[in-house]
């Protein structure tokens, strides 16, 4: 058994999430926990709502509220998407919580001591209508480097050189278009250049790994070239304040969000373990031998793959100034970053201001989340950017899940029904059975391996070739021919398809949890096989104010969480009429939805 830990982006809390954004660090992330945990893995699976940062304040400005009742508003709103899209945290948390404002001090605190943060004058951008600084990544140029228009202010996403503001050429603010004025302030700067040969050392154990992407890599090792030291305090009075003599006093001197954020995969595991009961519970999810598996889009690479791992490693002085670990001991580094592409729709990028948007709840209030899952799955953005569409959602729900698999469990489901009542014995097997019953059972081997090295498509499509094994057999066993006949044959044949279906609900179950339970209830099963995440309000373990979390329970269908392989159907279990598993996508729900989209571009 390997410690996993699952660290998943964190949502920022401005906002209702769109699918783009789950396409990237949702959907991925759950299927590779859930995997795992089948597999026999000890998962720990983290993330919270990002709440810090300028965004929030012009967010709040905008509507006339408090940033903390922005972040409350929107902290419940996602918690609540994710847990209806099945997302299994064991704790999705957020970053307003006393434990984490402690956990980002202690490591600031390590850093500093370690002589990693080294105080700077910089050149800071600042609104001139409302002397307000402004993040880098709301200021937008020509990139000083290629020549890309649009170009933010922190790093240019056409040649991926890390850049500052000041640098830009045509610099124009992004939430109110105009030009930024510069000025002098004091700042801490985390001295990447003396952290960039151990960073470079640890991508260097990464070539050749099957759980990293190439282009991740190569996009990471490439930021090396040009590293220099990077910001991380901001002039903004909403944030983790500064935890020196001098600094922590003033009002207007924060963390910069990013240092913050990322700070939150630790500072979650410890929230969990604190919760658990067991406060040290954390430590061997980020010791030597644990896996860390980090998910995001891939515009934030250089977070996790250099921006993090500097962090932790300048925290546990192992850099070029030496120096040593704080009371959390030494941190391991990612084992792999998986980091998808975007996800566009119906030909353009997302903007909500434009009104390109779907966003979660929206699609989970009309459709199945299983539907939204497998389309993610199956076509989502996972190594080259892909386009979402109604009506390529209808066609993969309405050919594959309601024609394929769906209809292979109903018709499955209502022979047993109508024809035995219950889950028959087999009789003696015939080479077509056994090569059925080796098909689906060799299948856990080449999909678990595909899931847990993050080709998830490849995986899905593994599962779905082995569904259309299980069908092939029933169409040519015909089973219906033989009750009169022969019925100990046509028992048989319905054991190995209950057989069949058995495994393949279990191949499926990380990608559609919903539906696994579902197959799981309708071929006689008791229990929940496919556990739900909760969302449960709990006291700040440190005296601050209440707030939602979501978590998971164990799965209580006899065992725990089904075991990643074939587990033997139980004879005897008795079969009901069955209910169809997934619902069709009706032509007219497509033009609907389209009808939805002109109207909101028009009034965007």
């Amino acid at each position: 058994m390997t410690h996993v830990l699952a660290a998943v982006a964190w949502p920022y809390a401005n906002g209702p999430r769109h699918i783009g954004h789950v396409a990237g660090f949702g959907v991925p992330s759950d299927v590779f926990a859930r995997q795992q945990r089948m597999a026999g893995h000890d998962v720990l699976m983290v993330s919270g709502t990002d709440e810090h940062g300028t965004p929030i304040l012009v967010q709040a400005e905008r509507e006339g509220v408090t940033p903390q009742a922005l972040a409350d508003r929107y902290n419940r709103v996602i918690a609540e998407d994710l847990q209806a899209l099945g997302l299994s945290y064991d704790l999705f948390t957020r970053t307003t919580t006393r434990n984490h404002h402690a956990v980002v001090q202690e490591m600031f605190r390590t850093v500093h001591r370690n002589g990693y943060l080294v105080e700077t004058t910089t050149m800071g951008a600042v609104s001139p209508s409302t002397g307000r600084t402004l993040p880098d990544r709301y200021i937008e140029g020509t990139c000083p480097i290629c020549g890309y228009d649009g170009a933010r202010g922190d790093q240019c996403d056409n040649c991926g050189n890390q850049l500052d503001p000041v640098e830009l050429k045509n610099p124009v603010s992004r939430i109110n278009g105009e030009t930024p004025r510069f000025v002098e302030s004091q700042h801490f700067m985390l001295d990447l250049p003396a952290l960039a040969e151990a960073v470079g050392e640890w991508l260097g154990t990464k070539t050749g790994s099957a759980s990293w992407r190439p282009n991740v890599l190569g996009f990471s090792r490439n930021l090396l070239e040009e590293i220099r030291p990077r910001a991380i305090t901001r002039d903004i009075d909403w944030g983790i304040p500064v935890p020196l003599p001098g600094w922590q006093e003033n009002p207007t001197k924060r963390l910069y969000v990013w240092f913050d954020a990322v700070v939150g995969y630790l500072s979650a595991s410890i929230e969990w373990a604190r919760r658990s009961g067991d406060p040290e519970a954390w430590r061997p999810f980020w010791g030597p031998e644990a896996r860390g598996a980090y998910f995001m889009g891939k515009d934030n690479i250089v977070f996790h793959s250099l921006v993090w791992p500097a962090e932790l490693l300048g925290y546990a002085g192992k850099g070029s100034r030496g120096g040593e670990p704080g009371v959390y001991g030494d941190l391991a580094l990612p084992s792999e970053v998986v980091a998808s592409e975007f996800l566009t729709m119906e030909g353009k990028q997302f903007s909500s201001s434009r009104g390109v948007v779907i966003y979660v709840r929206d699609v989970l209030a009309r459709y199945q989340p299983d539907a939204l899952r497998y389309f993610l799955s199956a076509a989502g953005p996972e190594n080259a950017d892909t386009d979402f569409t109604w009506r390529e959602l209808r066609r993969r729900t309405n050919d594959e899940l309601v024609a394929g698999w769906g209809n292979l469990v109903n018709r499955t489901a209502n022979l047993i029904h109508k024809n035995v009542g219950a889950v028959p014995e087999a009789g003696e097997l015939t080479p077509e059975d056994r090569t059925l019953l080796a098909a689906t059972s060799g299948a856990f081997d080449v999909v678990g391996d595909l899931v847990a090295t993050h080709r998830q498509k490849q995986g899905l499509a593994e599962a779905m070739r082995t569904v259309g094994e299980v069908n092939k057999y029933l169409s040519d066993q015909a089973p219906w021919a033989l009750r009169t006949s022969d019925p100990e044959r046509m028992r048989t044949v319905l054991h190995v398809a209950a057989q069949g279906i058995s495994d393949c609900r279990t191949l499926l179950g990380p990608y559609l949890p919903h539906s696994a339970q579902a197959v799981h209830e309708v071929m006689g099963g008791t229990g929940v096989v496919s556990p739900m995440p909760e969302l449960v309000d709990v006291e700040d373990l440190d005296g601050g104010t209440p707030y939602p979390v979501l978590r998971t329970p164990a799965a209580d269908g006899g065992a725990g969480t089904p075991a990643w392989g074939s587990v033997p159907v139980v004879p005897g279990t008795p079969v009901g009429k069955p209910s169809p598993v997934f619902r069709k996508i009706e032509d007219e729900d497509v033009e609907a939805e389209l009808e939805r989209l002109r109207g909101e571009a028009a009034g965007g």
